[in-house]
C-alpha cells in the first residue's frame, strides 16, 4: 500500500471517528443537562478495601480548592499521628478537625469507653452540622462505631437525613448499615483484589497514615 493509499485509509478512519464522537458528545450532553438537581449529597464509602478515608480527604481537598471551609471527626482512630492531619493544618482554620476516638474496641477493651468516645464524637458532630461555614464533613470511621452499636443507628440516620440543605457529608468505614446505605444518595463499596499486608508488609508512613 502507497503512502497516499495510507493517507486515504487514514483520512476516512479519522473521518469515522469524529463522527463516533461527535453522536456521543451530543449523548453526554443531552445526559448532562438534564440534571438540573443540586444539593447536599450523604456519601458513604465503604467494604473491605483501602481507600476509604483516602477517597474522603480527596473530595475534603477538592473542597477546600473552592475556598470552602471542611470539618473532620473520627470516631475511632485514636491519638495517631498521621500525614493527612498535619497537611490539613496547613489550611488553618478552614479545616476543623477532631479526633474523637479512643482506638479500635480491641485495643481499648473498655466498652463504656468505646460507647462515651462515640458519643462525644456524635455531639461534635451535631455542632458542625450546624455550623453554616462548613460545606463538607467527613465522619471516619463512622461505620465501625454504628457497627459495633456505640451509637443508636436511627437517630443517626435520622439526624443525616435531615442535615441542613447544602451540606455534604462523607462516611467511612467498613460494614455500612443498611439503613444508611439507604439513606445516602452516594454509596462507593472498596473491595479487595490485592493487599500488601498479606505479603507481610506492615503499615507505611505516607500509605497507611
Amino acid at each position: 500500500m502507497t503512502d497516499i493509499e495510507h493517507k486515504i485509509v487514514d483520512d476516512r478512519d479519522e473521518e469515522r471517528h469524529r463522527a463516533k464522537m461527535a453522536k456521543r458528545k451530543a449523548v453526554q450532553d443531552a445526559e448532562v443537562a438534564a440534571k438540573t438537581v443540586e444539593k447536599g449529597l450523604l456519601i458513604v464509602n465503604t467494604g473491605p478495601g483501602k481507600g476509604k478515608t483516602t477517597a474522603a480527604f480527596g473530595l475534603a481537598l477538592r473542597m477546600l480548592g473552592y475556598g470552602k471551609r471542611v470539618g473532620v471527626v473520627q470516631f475511632i482512630k485514636g491519638k495517631w499521628h498521621t500525614g493527612e492531619k498535619d497537611a490539613f493544618a496547613a489550611f488553618g482554620d478552614r479545616v476543623v478537625w477532631h479526633t474523637m476516638g479512643e482506638g479500635f474496641t480491641w485495643e481499648t477493651q473498655d466498652l463504656k469507653r468505646d460507647i462515651a468516645a462515640a458519643e462525644a464524637a456524635w455531639a461534635k458532630v451535631l455542632e458542625l452540622m450546624a455550623d453554616p461555614s462548613i460545606s463538607l464533613l467527613v465522619l471516619d470511621e463512622l461505620n465501625i462505631a454504628l457497627r459495633y452499636d456505640y451509637l443508636d443507628l436511627e437517630k443517626v440516620v435520622n439526624a443525616l437525613k435531615a442535615r441542613r440543605e447544602g451540606l455534604h457529608v462523607v462516611v467511612t468505614g467498613r460494614n455500612a448499615k443498611p439503613a444508611l446505605v439507604e439513606a445516602a444518595d452516594l454509596v462507593t463499596e472498596m473491595g479487595v483484589t490485592k493487599h500488601h499486608f498479606s505479603a507481610g508488609v506492615k503499615a507505611q508512613q505516607g500509605i497507611e497514615f
